[in-house]
């Protein structure tokens, strides 16, 4: 059985507000690559393939060659804090408690847990529950919703809990792809872009792909991203001419999500535009699919096939839109959980005297 915080009557219950990302190496190198990979193609919520055939594909193969590979791509945009998504993420955890401690005022605390890699989602429930947070509203950082991503998340935390003897309360939110506040932050940061570097041709929205079968098993994930970017064109008023929707990070040799970004960047480039602008409206944070997949690789396929100027918009990251808009969706989330009226004196000695007439035991 999971070891909790134990319980104290004198100490005032908290909200906790779990923020759940993927999850990132430790380190750009072989060895913690090869760790990552293997928990994350683990998963059955990523992988669908049948386990005895998968198993042989990830050990004989996938394990023993793209550790390397990945973990070269990794040194490219690795940082002096760590990772990018995980030195953005811990900055969003951060910046997200100190907003909402201005608009809420009552005992809350924000964490931050991974599906995969470090901090596990294990060390940050652990964090909460020790804070006497005993009821939770599990935030994932993925907009769109899909099986491999949000769902996985929200595995992750019911692991966790199946070995937790006090259970706290769990709220868990599902997808906020067409939220106005999020809407509006992508839209602020693309018009910042442009009024300080001008207006491209075309503006490509490119969204994680996942394998066509989701979609056809009733994963809404495919009409998330378009309605993500269809609001988000018609917040910049643009024309269905100046803006397209497509996929990245195909693996395999399966059919995904079309179209694929690479074959799209080609097709750009050929057409001899001067300029596109790539966004990728559901990655909350930038990491390796964005800085290196994006803002490098395809950068060079569109100027390959004779494309001209290519600029990558950043990620939200810790952008104050953003981080605003997390507290609002948060906020609608935690209704009736926490107050913006609050005397923590007043509360927590009601709650201990109210204790001790139930005949509890005095703390010692």
């Amino acid at each position: 059985m999971k070891k909790t915080a134990v319980f104290n009557h004198q100490h005032q219950p908290k909200v906790g507000i779990l923020l759940a990302n993927l999850g990132t190496p430790d380190a750009p190198e072989a060895p913690a690559l090869r760790r990552y990979l293997k928990q994350f193609l683990s998963d059955r919520r990523v992988v669908e393939i049948p386990r005895a055939i998968w198993w042989l594909i990830l050990n004989g193969v996938i394990l023993n060659i793209r550790p390397k590979k990945s973990a070269e791509k990794y040194a490219q945009v690795w940082t002096n804090e760590g990772s990018p998504l995980l030195a953005h993420a811990r900055k969003q955890t951060q910046l997200l408690q100190g907003f909402l401690s201005q608009r809420i005022a009552s005992p809350f605390a924000v964490e931050l847990g991974m599906s995969y890699g470090n901090p596990s989602m294990a060390s940050a429930i652990e964090k909460l529950t020790a804070q006497q947070c005993d009821r939770i509203l599990v935030f994932p950082l993925y907009p769109q919703y899909a099986a491999s991503s949000t769902a996985s998340a929200l595995d992750a935390v019911w692991r966790v809990l199946l070995k937790t003897r006090s259970v706290p309360a769990i709220r868990t939110i599902r997808h906020y792809h067409d939220h106005p506040a999020y809407i509006e932050a992508l839209a602020n940061s693309v018009r910042e872009h442009w009024m300080t570097n001008g207006r491209p041709e075309k503006l490509v929205m490119s969204f994680h792909g996942v394998p066509r079968y989701t979609l056809d098993k009733g994963d809404p994930y495919h009409c998330e991203c378009h309605k993500t970017g269809r609001l988000l064109a018609e917040a910049l008023e643009l024309s269905k001419e100046q803006y397209l929707v497509c996929f990245q990070s195909r693996f395999g040799k399966a059919e995904w999500l079309k179209p694929y970004l690479a074959s799209t960047l080609e097709d750009l480039g050929k057409q001899k535009l001067k300029r596109i602008d790539v966004i990728c409206p559901g990655f909350s944070s930038d990491c390796l699919e964005t800085l290196e997949e994006i803002a490098m690789e395809g950068k060079e396929i569109f100027k390959h096939n004779g494309g001209g100027e290519f600029y990558y918009i950043p990620a939200l990251n810790e952008r104050e839109p953003w981080i605003h808009a997390m507290c609002d969706i948060a906020l609608e989330n935690l209704s009736g959980w926490v107050s913006t009226e609050w005397d923590s004196a007043a509360a927590r000695k009601e709650t201990e005297l109210t204790a001790l007439r139930a005949g509890a035991m005095q703390a010692q």
